[in-house]
């Protein structure tokens, strides 16, 4: 259908962003930028990036519509530009609210932009100081609205009561030669894509991928938590730079990812950005339209309020910000392919254009809701941010999504640890942390929505859990940056230097125990890349500037740790078995509780052992009896009920292979009783189906 006949010299406001005309053989631009006074399009040549090679000042009486400022330039205008940028200056007259931070001179990044080019001479330096930064701006590509792209025949997957999540950060992961990538795919998508029979032997179902979103490469941050555009792979990510390999290789990596079954879960940031708080550089947001992208503080010292912990918070109950979120979650579902998001400090979006916390049906919640395209996405919550708002469980807005269990991680570290009067709340968080996900027919939270965790990026590995009492925070020049607080044990000695046998078989267990009883929890499993062989930071729990050895992950740990990368491997493999332990609704009457030689719990502050017998009502695994012994003594359980066979799978106290045992020639446990070492778990699988009467 043909257009109205102004569309060719005026353009068109929607969509945002760059789009490439190929009838009409030209690009149409549009910026958000409503308290604007002036906007001028600027594009640049390969080997000019100081002086633009034409520019369109945007005349408001035809090239904006609204808020929306917008012009169409045709090729024969353009013509071998490859990069574009905007200059802003305002506010224009009768704007409404005084909070701008215009300057004419800078080069501005659009905000749509699909794919970013950084200068030779980029400066950050440059974009903080008033004045011109022309020749050292990060500028957006043309040409990736061009860019093709075969998925062939790839799988759409979304996994059930087998979803374990691995949570991976993409260059830490292929970085160090130890892991044996092609050394020109070395922390990039394409490094990821040479390790997927590792995942697959390994048996993760799903990926979550720290951002990948384009970061200042100049902000010391390499986790990549200071987003400078939302639509953009990290240019670093690629193994090649050009713009289209910068997406084709992201989209590689996840068409192959979902041949292997794998779904790929993005960890994104949409609660601030890089440019920080007044002192901070102005690259995009900040120059187009500062009152409408940050949230506004009462100091007139900090202007940029900072419920984020970074400088500043994005308004994201504002209706541009929200689109503009909103737009980027599509785009990455649907022309990129992926499978869910983990939304950092994700109860930001609560907050108002105030700073307010606001309850009642926050708009960004109900518009993502909303959209068709994102019906089928996993949505998953940090359901807290860094002011000290924390809505874990049925208090976060967002009734429906998946959401890291911090009181889930807190228990299991405290209880493996030793801490006493554990056993209730462990009881609580095995079930599926129903106090936090209701299990009443008025709210029907469901347990997969726990995403239950003992360590992520956000702290210690799980080995340094069992290997540090103290941080150890100021090695590789970051200084004494404070972590998150931990419930951490040495096991006897602090770190690893001349640690003594018996202390390395303890840590050893310790993180045996750990996955153990992650795997047999309710809920959504999800471990941190290299945790499977006791991957270690060196007691370091907040290493979010450490682009080195430190972070990176040592494969060599890999064939030094077999043993318990074996369990790690069984442990997967034996959930999988089992689909009655991650099942979709609670355990309800199938779960029947247990003390050691009592019948009942003892739930004394100073008891550290449980039993619960658990049936699996759907016959699609087996009936099991797990025996937890967190004391430094060993314990005799009963085992219940006793008219039946059991097979012993899984005991932690003995050594490889004998500690998991997933096949038909298990020992047949005969005894009534059953000798739990200390610090064990034992897990029982019957092997004569039994349906007596359970109660919980």
């Amino acid at each position: 259908m043909q257009g109205p006949s102004w569309e060719p010299d005026e353009g068109t406001p929607r969509p945002l962003g760059v789009t490439w005309l190929e009838q009409e053989q030209a690009y149409n631009f549009a910026i958000h930028a409503g308290n604007a006074r002036s906007v001028t399009l600027l594009m640049y040549l390969k080997d000019e990036l100081r002086v633009p090679w034409h520019s369109v000042e945007l005349d408001p009486l035809k090239n904006k519509s609204g808020p929306i400022w917008h012009c169409r330039v045709p090729i024969s205008e353009a013509g071998d530009a490859e990069y574009y940028a905007y200059q802003v200056d305002g506010p224009v007259e009768g704007a409404a609210l005084p909070w701008h931070a215009f300057d004419p001179e800078k080069i501005l990044l659009d905000p749509y932009s699909r794919s970013v080019f950084f200068p030779e001479c980029f400066n950050r330096e440059a974009a903080r100081s008033p004045g011109s930064n022309a020749g050292r701006a990060p500028l957006g590509r043309l040409d990736v609205c061009r860019c093709p792209f075969d998925w062939g025949n790839e799988p759409r997957i979304r996994h059930g009561s087998d979803l374990v999540i691995y949570e991976m950060h993409v260059r830490g992961f292929t970085r160090d030669p130890s892991s044996n990538v092609d050394p020109s795919n070395r922390g990039t998508f394409a490094g990821v894509v040479e390790k997927i029979p590792y995942l697959k032997e390994l048996g993760v179902t799903a990926v979550e991928l720290m951002p990948v979103f384009q970061f200042d490469p100049e902000d010391n941050n390499y986790w990549g938590y200071m987003p400078l555009n939302f639509f953009s792979p990290h240019h670093a990510y690629s193994s090649h730079h050009s713009s289209c390999e910068q997406h084709s290789q992201f989209r590689e990596m996840v068409r192959e990812l979902h041949a292997a079954k794998i779904e790929v879960i993005l960890d994104v940031v949409y609660n601030h950005t890089c440019e920080g708080d007044h002192r901070g550089p102005t690259y995009s947001y900040r120059g187009i339209d500062n009152d409408v992208y940050y949230v506004a503080s009462s100091d007139p010292a900090s202007p940029y309020a900072n419920f984020s912990g970074t400088g500043n918070t994005l308004d994201t109950s504002h209706p541009t910000v929200r689109s503009l979120i909103v737009d980027s979650l599509r785009y990455w579902a649907k022309e990129m392919h992926v499978d869910g998001f983990r939304f950092d400090l994700a109860s930001v979006f609560s907050r108002d254009s105030e700073g307010n916390i606001n309850l009642q049906q926050p708009p960004l919640f109900d518009q993502i809701a909303s959209d068709p395209d994102l019906a089928n996405v996993r949505l998953i919550a940090e359901p807290w941010d860094a002011a000290g708002l924390y809505q874990l469980g049925s208090s976060f807005p967002g009734q429906t999504w998946m959401q890291w269990n911090g009181r889930y991680r807190d228990t299991l570290q405290r209880f493996v640890r030793g801490d006493a009067g554990m056993l209730p709340d462990l009881m609580t968080r095995l079930y599926g942390s129903s106090d936090l996900f209701p299990d009443h027919p008025s709210q029907s939270y469901r347990p997969f929505q726990s995403i239950n965790y003992v360590a992520s990026h956000d702290g210690s590995t799980l080995y340094d859990l069992v290997s540090y009492n103290d941080k150890h925070n100021e090695a590789n020049g970051q200084g004494n940056q404070d972590g998150p607080k931990e419930f951490s044990s040495n096991s006897g000695w602090e770190g690893d230097a001349d640690a003594s046998q018996s202390v390395r078989d303890l840590r050893k267990r310790q993180v045996k125990n750990f996955c153990c009883l992650l795997m047999l929890s309710a809920g959504t499993p999800m471990f941190r890349m290299g945790d499977e062989f006791m991957q270690t930071q060196g007691g370091n729990n907040n290493p979010y500037n450490q682009d080195n050895e430190a972070s990176w992950l040592d494969w060599h740990r890999l064939e030094s740790n077999q043993e318990v990368f074996r369990f790690f491997k069984q442990m997967i493999a034996f959930r999988k078995t089992h689909p009655s332990i991650g099942r979709s609704t609670f355990w309800r009457d199938d779960i029947c509780w247990f003390g050691a030689e009592e019948p009942t719990v003892d739930m004394s502050a100073q008891s550290r052992v449980l039993a619960y017998y658990l049936r699996d009502s759907r016959s699609c695994g087996g009936d099991l009896y797990v025996m937890i012994n967190g004391s430094k003594e060993a314990r005799s359980f009963v085992i219940h009920p006793r008219d039946c066979d059991w097979q012993r799978v899984i005991d932690i106290s003995l050594p490889s292979p004998l500690d998991i045992q997933c096949d038909t020639s298990n020992p047949v446990i005969n005894q009534h009783a059953y000798r739990v070492n200390p610090r064990s778990v034992v897990v029982l699988q019957q092997s004569t189906p039994f349906r007596g009467d359970t109660q919980r």
